[in-house]
């Protein structure tokens, strides 16, 4: 398995979900080689890097309800 090296994420590449409010969320940048997740409130904060295909398995994964609370 090889290792992976995130893409860089400027800092006005992130997009935060238009539901989530003022209370905060998460904003998420799609780069090409990448995906970076981050707290809305924290711009300056660590930003989490995942590669394409485990974004798309976690998105598959909440689209199917994986992650509801029974």
């Amino acid at each position: 398995m090889s290792k992976f090296t995130p893409p860089e994420f400027p800092d006005n590449s992130f997009v935060k979900a238009s539901g989530s409010g003022t209370t905060g969320c998460v904003s998420v940048s799609i780069q090409p080689g990448g995906v970076g997740v981050r707290d809305s409130k924290e711009h300056s904060g660590p930003v989490l890097a995942f590669t394409e295909h485990e974004w798309d398995v976690f998105v598959a994964s909440v689209k199917a309800g994986e992650f509801d609370r029974h």
